[in-house]
């Protein structure tokens, strides 16, 4: 990268929160679409003012950040200037994951991020704040505005369900009798699991506040019979924890916690269902097959730091192993690279002499 190139960079880093707003702006008031209805001739910004009932003032200089960011393009360079979609801004408008990935910061993290650099030095999510007065995000989920919670819940599944279709044959190679779900939330495991096994029981284990939600969609779901619950904080000293579970699985929850705290919970987990194998499900940050889902889990670690608890992240493969080995399990099997966010399936067995695995 030359000098002028590094620097241009530098200024898109110095302007990005405008550059954010610019574009989940353009998305919400319509102007994304009107120039992408209004094809390769483009739209003016006349046309772009009457069509989404802004001011021309207004859709002016978004569109004119737009040309900056690489949203919009322009379609006819004489007056009057006709702005069209560009590549960028066809993602934004027609990509799922980004749209989800947009309404997860503007929800949820915008407001707070700007609190990071306390959260660094405190080891506190100090964005949280903007909520309320909470310890983590997890106590809150069930009390914060509901467009938040629909935001973070749709963020939290977007991913981890693609990946279910290829993990419910793995785990259910050799069928579990009980199954327990660290972390259920709504339930969507849960649910996948008794769909696909109809023998298979499933305990949600939770803080009441996702309980009761996961609740109503088992009864939904008309599972209630063979879906329970159990109510409880992992980390607290002597937790709740069903003790004859042959199976025990975790979507997307063990980067909710430190490394030393996810050796604490794996160890628990392996005094109350030691013959229990533990499935994991994590995006991990080097096993990621393109670069910008490696970029979006880099920045989920600054959520983490600055409004889910301050001090857990997404992991790389070794560490995560490493930290649930220190917890007593040994990694009997690894799966990569599933659903189209290339999730990873890792399988651990309560450790023996005899079951070190040799990756």
């Amino acid at each position: 990268m030359r000098a002028v190139e590094a620097k241009f960079e530098a200024q898109r880093i110095a302007f990005a929160p405008f550059a954010f707003q610019c574009a989940w702006s353009m998305r919400e008031l319509g102007i994304l679409e009107c120039v992408s209805k209004a094809g390769k001739a483009g739209a003016s910004i006349a046309e772009i003012s009457k069509k989404c009932e802004i001011s021309e003032y207004g859709a002016q200089v978004l569109a004119e950040f737009g040309l900056g960011t690489g949203i919009l393009k322009l379609a006819a360079e004489k007056e009057p200037l006709k702005y069209a979609l560009g590549k960028i801004g066809f993602f934004i408008l027609q990509d799922e994951m980004t749209r989800v990935n947009m309404d997860f910061v503007q929800d949820v993290c915008y407001d707070g991020a700007k609190f990071l650099k306390d959260s660094i030095k405190n080891e506190k999510p100090e964005g949280l704040k903007v909520f309320g007065k909470w310890n983590t995000i997890y106590e809150a989920l069930s009390k914060l505005p509901q467009q938040m919670q629909k935001s973070w819940f749709a963020f939290d599944h977007f991913y981890s369900d693609i990946a279910f279709p290829e993990a419910l044959p793995i785990v259910f190679k050799n069928p579990p009798r009980k199954l327990v779900d660290i972390g259920g939330n709504t339930a969507k495991w849960a649910i996948a699991a008794c769909k696909y096994n109809p023998d298979v029981e499933v305990i949600i284990v939770d803080l009441p506040g996702q309980i009761s939600v996961a609740k109503r969609n088992a009864e939904n779901a008309g599972l209630s019979k063979r879906i329970l619950f159990c109510e409880t904080n992992i980390l607290s000293e002597n937790p709740k924890f069903p003790s004859d579970a042959d199976a025990v699985w975790m979507s997307q929850f063990l980067d909710c916690f430190s490394l030393e705290e996810i050796s604490s919970i794996v160890s628990r987990v392996g005094k109350a269902a030691p013959n229990a194998k533990i499935y994991v499900l994590e995006p991990l940050l080097d096993m990621q097959k393109f670069e910008a889902s490696a970029y979006s889990l880099q920045a989920t670690s600054l959520y983490f730091t600055c409004m889910a608890n301050g001090n857990s992240k997404m992991y790389n493969f070794a560490e995560l192993v490493n930290a649930i080995e220190k917890g007593g399990f040994a990694l009997q099997e690894s799966h990569h690279n599933l659903g189209a966010n290339a999730y990873s399936l890792l399988i651990f067995a309560i450790f023996t002499s005899k079951n070190v695995a040799g990756w």
